[in-house]
């Protein structure tokens, strides 16, 4: 089923639910949509309730000029989980993904969540300690590309493109598979990713990273290029939690059979 969900006047979320039993929420990250889950809906819609949203000014939601930032985006959630009675769930983010479920565990604690699985995110994103914790990379690089490419079209265009050859896959990609990347997230204007962007870069959720691993089974999946320093910090912060590593960044997509048997683990043995 798809469907539509009101989380404030005139602002509706696109959510895909499919499937029966304990429901597994799925959150994309940066101006990406449902469509990049689509491996892991058609293995655990088998098994699972399985919930993909599309987040506010993403995909097939409704675009907006105000609320994008992952505050809102947690209150969203609340609202979507809600309307759609989906108790007691497992929430998957990936990527910035993840700022909304931290974000949801802030303004509503961990009570009502089964369990979580971070895909590849740091709790903190930028450090002037760069080369010694996890990051999602050095101070001037990531300033470079708020103010040189997320200012336009074709700077969007370039900053995914480069990011998802350089980053997200470790294989080198088709034409079309790069095309339809890009498509994937030009869904969101520029003018809204810039803020998505600015406001996950400035977040900080190492005390929620920390907590909830304490109170509810937590996995971590993470690239292989940054996999030493993110399992150290880790190590630290979130002592309890189950850690996995597996490709880069878009490594459930690449690497579908893969993740979804890690995913598979972990739901049992909760």
């Amino acid at each position: 089923m798809n469907t539509y969900i009101e989380v404030e006047p005139g602002i509706e979320l696109f959510v895909q639910d499919r499937g029966n039993g304990e429901p597994i929420v799925f959150i994309p990250g940066f101006t990406f949509t449902t469509e990049v889950f689509t491996e892991q809906v058609k293995h655990f819609s088998k098994t699972h309730r399985t919930i993909v949203i599309d987040p506010r000014s993403h995909g097939r939601s409704t675009m907006t000029v105000h609320g994008n930032d992952y505050v809102t985006h947690g209150t969203d959630l609340a609202k979507v989980l809600k309307q759609l009675n989906a108790e007691n769930p497992t929430l998957v983010g990936w990527s910035f993904g993840c700022l909304t479920v931290w974000e949801y565990i802030r303004q509503f604690s961990t009570d009502d969540i089964k369990s979580l699985i971070m895909i590849d995110m740091p709790p903190k994103s930028l450090s002037i300690q760069q080369d010694q914790e996890w990051v999602e990379g050095p101070l001037d690089d990531m300033a470079a590309a708020y103010t040189n490419y997320l200012r336009n079209p074709k700077g969007q265009r370039d900053f995914i493109s480069a990011y998802a050859t350089g980053v997200m896959v470790e294989r080198e990609l088709k034409e079309e598979e790069l095309d339809w990347i890009v498509e994937q997230s030009l869904k969101t204007p520029y003018y809204i990713a810039s803020n998505l962007f600015s406001s996950g870069l400035f977040s900080d959720y190492r005390v929620e990273a920390a907590e909830s691993s304490k109170t509810v089974p937590t996995l971590y999946v993470i690239a292989e290029h940054w996999a030493e320093t993110a399992t150290t910090t880790l190590s630290k912060l979130a002592s309890k939690a189950q850690v996995e590593v597996l490709g880069g960044h878009l490594m459930f997509w690449e690497h579908s059979g893969k993740f979804n048997e890690i995913v598979k683990r972990f739901l049992e043995a909760k």
